[in-house]
């Protein structure tokens, strides 16, 4: 099966961090058949090199955008170059497991009618070798539409989806801090089959920022937006969809310490 990487590079991604992330890729036990990488508006030489370095060994299609328009429209403008339907997801400093894609093919191949699949995320922050926490996500279609009325059912660094079916519903559209969640919800919306797998296949950096940054005003009306879209999508009846949306809104305004906390628990040590 053919298939393309998508990744967005902003300007203040670490050189190291993108150079584990293509080294991982180089490391893939089933190869990707391109990499389609979008540069967020301009880069620093340094950048630059890696991406270079790397187009001798991994088959790297730069699209390069004059501004920085955010993660969700970069991704949209890298899609119109992927030249495969299905489309795997990463970020820049993301490390995927070296079966990674062979798992995920296979199980596409075994479940045809699957147009959206994820898996487990493991959690570290400076040694990779360090394992801090894991984000399971639940398995099976019934299960993961249930989920995902109260939380983002997958993790979005490792998604594969069929680029027909998300060009289809619209693509990711402007959502504050939430554009890949609205995206799943319309996808579910729509009543197609999805899936994930019950194993890790990325390990992503964490760290007290990661937390922080989930927090305030501006988390919040992205939340509004979220019971707002739920509501015209039909997913939920009105009462149970506000008391979610109370619930997560009076997160964003937890101080970070008690965010923290909530976060630890949510997550899972093993």
């Amino acid at each position: 099966m053919n298939f393309s990487v998508l990744l967005s590079l902003y300007i203040k991604e670490k050189p190291q961090f993108l150079k584990e992330c293509l080294e991982s890729l180089k490391n893939q036990t089933l190869p990707a058949t391109e990499i389609v990488m979008v540069y967020d508006g301009a880069i620093t030489s340094e950048l630059e090199e890696v991406v270079t370095q790397y187009t001798t060994v991994l088959p790297i299609k730069v699209v390069r955008l004059p501004k920085n328009v955010g993660l969700g429209k970069a991704l949209n403008e890298g899609l119109k170059y992927c030249s495969y339907n299905w489309v795997f997801r990463m970020d820049s400093d993301d490390i995927c497991l070296p079966n990674r894609f062979k798992k995920q093919v296979a199980f596409i191949t075994q479940h045809p009618n699957v147009v959206l699949l994820s898996g487990y995320i493991a959690e570290f922050e400076e040694d990779k070798n360090t394992i801090s926490s894991y984000r399971k996500v639940p398995i099976g279609n019934e299960k993961i539409k249930k989920y995902a009325l109260s939380r983002s059912p997958f993790n979005h660094v490792t998604i594969a989806f069929r680029k027909d079916i998300i060009e289809e519903v619209g693509g990711y559209q402007h959502h504050l801090f939430l554009e890949d969640y609205n995206l799943w919800l319309r996808v579910i919306a729509k009543g197609y089959e999805v899936g994930n797998l019950g194993e890790t296949l990325v390990l992503v950096r964490a760290g007290d920022n990661m937390v922080s940054r989930r927090r305030g005003k501006e988390y919040i009306k992205g939340e509004w937006q979220l019971f707002k879209l739920k509501h015209s999508l039909k997913l939920q009846p009105l009462l149970p969809n506000f008391f979610i949306f109370t619930l997560r809104a009076s997160l964003r305004i937890l101080p970070t310490s008690l965010l923290k906390v909530v976060y630890k628990f949510l997550r899972k040590k093993r």
